[in-house]
């Protein structure tokens, strides 16, 4: 996860170089939903130039990003709340914060792989396997780090202390909450659809309406 002040295209492509030094493999794709600040020629010059595979959700479909759009709650809503954070102080907060996330997550967070998937009428049988780290799987499972990384993963493993960890993410929320508390709440804009919303003039026009046994207009002539 990354923090990025803007959605320009030079500050997304910025972050997604971030992540790509990050990351203990090589990166061989990017898949993003429809935004202007993904589908953008600088995005898609630098991924040329990195020989990186672009690809997009279909547009209105959220299923096609699933495993990402349920990050949303998972790991940056629980962490960062709702709250809002705008200033340069409270980026450099955020990106701590994910960066130590980042390794509690993948070293120490166990998680169940779905290994299949029986449907019998209405009735569905998940089989999942034995829970394990991304640090475990990564290791053992697949051939796709170097030696050196494969060391320096083991390094971070042993001198990691999680409840350290869990200590410090604790204190950057703790001081995230107070700075944006600080600042005062954001006064909404006004609805100016609020009485179309309310459904104020649909109910006072039905309070006006005539009643069957009325007459609107006034008669002049024998009908």
């Amino acid at each position: 996860m990354r923090t990025v002040r803007s959605k320009g295209e030079r500050v997304v492509a910025d972050a997604l170089q971030q992540i790509q030094l990050a990351l203990p493999f090589h990166l061989a794709g990017i898949h993003s939903d429809n935004g202007s600040e993904f589908i953008n020629h600088h995005l898609l010059r630098w991924c040329n130039t990195w020989q990186i595979t672009f690809t997009r959700g279909r547009p209105n479909h959220k299923n096609d990003n699933a495993h990402v759009e349920q990050k949303n709650w998972a790991f940056v809503r629980r962490c960062a709340g709702y709250l809002r954070y705008d200033t340069a102080r409270e980026q450099r907060l955020l990106d701590q914060m994910w960066q130590l996330e980042s390794v509690l997550f993948n070293l120490f967070s166990a998680q169940q792989k779905l290994v299949s998937k029986t449907r019998v009428g209405a009735k569905v049988t998940k089989r999942y396997d034995i829970a394990r780290t991304p640090a475990d799987r990564l290791l053992n499972d697949y051939n796709l780090v170097t030696d050196q990384d494969r060391a320096a993963i083991q390094a971070l493993l042993q001198e990691t202390n999680p409840a350290a960890l869990r200590r410090r993410i604790g204190d950057i929320q703790s001081e995230l909450i107070y700075l944006a508390r600080r600042r005062g709440s954001v006064k909404p804009q006004p609805n100016r659809h609020h009485i179309y919303d309310s459904r104020t003039k649909i109910k006072n026009a039905s309070k006006k309406r005539a009643l069957s046994d009325e007459s609107t207009n006034t008669t002049y002539r024998a009908s």
